[in-house]
């Protein structure tokens, strides 16, 4: 019996590498996709790269253009600088709330996430990994589901700028310490220090990323 999903199954895997070369800066903010050359390196026909960067335009890490053409969208200081502002106000509220909610067996599980952060902080991808899982914890466990959803929203716009904030070590072991002293106030039921290091945190990631943007030549309007 044939597979039922091949299209799907090539879009998927055209999504994914686009949005990996979009991450990685493999296309650059500005770059237009065309979708014939496209295709071509990708290996796959139009049809399941149309349905990745239609994929790719929701989620605003492609720009449809009133002519038709697709771009990698600028990168813009203002837009990055509000999207943590927002991000930070949710982690400040969401660590606040997982203080009033957190059992023992929260805290050993998000302890063990740290344990595995620690293994791998010399890794860039795996370091983020581990990261993104903390703070969904954390987020899981406040229970506040207006605030997971716009928190998982912004979430994969945020991913477009991890490149910046996460291939540095030294800004991985600085992560990874905001991160246990997020755990111990979380462990301690100290909602205000909870949510002053989890505002902090973001914060501190926000002003790495218009940093490195400035430092790497990189345009933001």
């Amino acid at each position: 019996m044939s597979d039922p999903q091949p299209r799907n199954t090539g879009a998927h895997f055209v999504y994914l590498e686009l949005k990996r070369q979009i991450l990685d800066l493999e296309l650059k903010p500005g770059t237009r996709v065309y979708e014939p050359a496209m295709a071509t390196a990708l290996g796959v026909s139009r049809t399941p790269l149309r349905e990745a960067i239609r994929r790719l335009i929701s989620e605003s890490l492609l720009e449809q253009q009133a002519t038709g053409g697709v771009l990698v969208p600028a990168l813009d200081a203002k837009v990055i600088a509000e999207l943590y502002d927002v991000r930070a106000a949710l982690e400040s509220l969401m660590a606040r709330e997982a203080c009033a909610r957190a059992t023992d067996q929260d805290i050993e599980n998000l302890e063990g996430i740290l344990e595995r952060n620690a293994a791998m902080v010399g890794f860039a991808d795996e370091a983020m990994k581990y990261g993104v899982t903390l703070h969904a914890t954390i987020a899981s466990i406040a229970g506040n589901s207006w605030a997971q959803r716009f928190h998982q929203q912004i979430g994969s716009q945020v991913e477009r700028y991890r490149y910046f904030t996460n291939n540095s070590a030294e800004r991985r072991e600085e992560a990874l310490a905001n991160h246990r002293l997020l755990v111990a106030a979380l462990a301690d039921k100290d909602p205000d220090r909870a949510a002053k290091i989890a505002f902090d945190h973001v914060i501190g990631a926000r002003d790495e990323t218009l940093r490195m943007i400035s430092c790497k030549g990189i345009d933001a309007e």
